[in-house]
């Protein structure tokens, strides 16, 4: 039987960037396509997904996920990294002005170009976990942004596009395993020729990091997370010494 792996994915240019860890670190990296494709190759060895995309979704009703508020409230001045996600129903709408008028109809709020931005995602993985329980089980939504606070151990100070975000990030990462710097090289390098940025390379590995067995445990927020009208938890999990709230 092949080892069990741990994954970090995140979305990137439409296409879904994976980092995988086994036992003793970084295994590989890939893009897919489709997250169905990721699902279909990782179904047999995949014990924890941590993606960057939100999992579990307002119907309607003025009131945010609290898992959201609660992430920009440990981010501090890095909050607008968490976006509003649209509600469900708005996630299928091919076009922004047709989401955001379901989106104000049904919430009352409209709806940011940078939520709408990753709609596909959002209703690709909402698709998957609804229809396929095994990779329910296995998929978690967590949060690039608050995994790096947890392991930084404080509010982080610059955009991870700049370059003392990145710098910063990477200290946070070296400082939780030496190897760390190595294993974002070769994600980086296992990215090929796909449109791949840095800071995404950067995103997928904190998350592999957290999904993987090690230091410190794993934790939510909230502590005890309501499920949406299709059973999927409104959480945001990451990996820290002690809960950030």
């Amino acid at each position: 039987m092949a080892d069990e792996l741990s994954l970090g994915v995140d979305w990137s240019s439409g296409s879904w960037f994976c980092v995988a860890f086994d036992d003793s670190g970084f295994d590989h990296a890939g893009v897919f396509e489709e997250i169905g494709a990721l699902w279909a190759r990782y179904e047999d060895v995949a014990e924890r997904v941590f993606v960057d995309m939100p999992i579990g979704l307002k119907e309607e009703g003025e009131e945010g996920r609290t898992c959201d508020d609660l992430a920009r409230d440990v981010l501090g001045r890095l909050s607008a990294s968490v976006f509003t996600p649209p509600v469900r129903e708005a996630t299928r709408k091919r076009r922004y002005p047709a989401a955001s008028r379901v989106n104000e109809r049904k919430s009352g709020r409209g709806l940011s170009k940078q939520a709408f931005a990753i709609s596909d995602g959002i209703a690709a993985v909402d698709d998957l976990l609804r229809n396929v329980p095994e990779a329910r089980a296995a998929f978690v939504e967590s949060h690039p942004e608050v995994c790096f606070r947890a392991l930084a151990g404080q509010p982080l100070e610059h955009s991870k596009r700049k370059a003392g975000g990145y710098a910063e990030r990477m200290r946070a990462l070296a400082t939780f395993d030496p190897d760390a710097p190595a294993a974002v090289q070769s994600a980086a390098e296992a990215a090929g020729d796909a449109e791949v940025a840095v800071d995404d390379v950067l995103d997928a590995t904190v998350l592999a990091y957290a999904a993987r067995p090690g230091p410190g445990e794993i934790y939510s927020l909230p502590a005890d997370p309501p499920t949406d009208a299709k059973g999927l938890p409104m959480q945001i999990v990451y990996r820290a010494d002690e809960p950030l709230v």
